[in-house]
């Protein structure tokens, strides 16, 4: 367990977290919790929902960029480390769902009513993304989210950044760790805990996930861009 907790936790808590995070960790992605049942799961364990974590913690907040780490970073790494929401918003502008699998076209086969209005709540929410509608983003990437008929990195990764823009860094380290959850070697989940993480002032976590996903992203381009598994429920 984290040390800056001080054993503020009861058993059954370390208990349910360590055993959530067990099965986020199984090979087979079918065997892994999906997002709605992810957040139900820890919802219950927050129990200061409107105390921010660093004052949990008892840390005082002084927003600082993390270190850059030694490993070469992308254009996406490079605006973390400057905690440059704008241009991290316009990055996952441009690479859309380039990494997220479960986007690509359906068959006729697959194709059902409920698909389709999962994918027009997603739509909505991609349009307030690209208008900077932060909150309707929101709004419409966590009915997508409920609806339970597909699973995303990408939308918990916007999901992030859109907590972000809004302050509500808390929020935004729990979806970015949904999207690693959902995708565990994803270098933008690890660049997004980073920056939320910076944010609640949290420097030592932050320069590990900015280590972690610069060597990821290397990992990647040396093995050749990965790809997601499909994830539909």
């Amino acid at each position: 367990m984290d040390s800056h907790s001080e054993g503020n936790f009861s058993t059954e808590e370390a208990t349910t977290l360590v055993d959530l995070a067990s099965h986020c960790l199984q090979h087979e992605p079918r065997h892994r919790p999906n997002a709605k049942n992810l957040v139900a799961a820890l919802a219950p364990l927050q129990t200061k929902s409107e105390t921010p974590s660093y004052v949990m913690l008892g840390i005082q907040k002084h927003e600082e960029a993390p270190a850059t780490p030694q490993h070469p970073l992308s254009p996406m790494g490079e605006a973390c480390t400057r905690i440059d929401l704008t241009a991290i918003h316009q990055i996952l502008v441009m690479t859309h769902y380039n990494d997220d699998e479960a986007t690509k076209e359906l068959s006729f086969q697959e194709w059902t009513q409920q698909m389709s209005d999962t994918l027009e709540v997603r739509k909505r929410g991609d349009f307030a993304f690209r208008e900077e509608d932060f909150k309707t983003a929101i709004e419409c990437y966590s009915q997508f989210i409920d609806m339970g008929t597909m699973v995303s990195p990408t939308v918990c990764a916007r999901r992030s950044l859109c907590h972000l823009m809004c302050d509500q860094h808390d929020a935004a380290l729990r979806n970015a760790m949904q999207a690693q959850c959902i995708y565990q070697g994803w270098p933008t989940a690890f660049y997004m805990q980073a920056v939320a993480l910076a944010k609640l002032n949290m420097q030592s976590d932050a320069i590990d996930m900015l280590q972690e996903a610069s060597m990821l992203e290397e990992k990647r381009q040396e093995d050749g861009n990965g790809s997601l598994e499909q994830f539909y429920f």
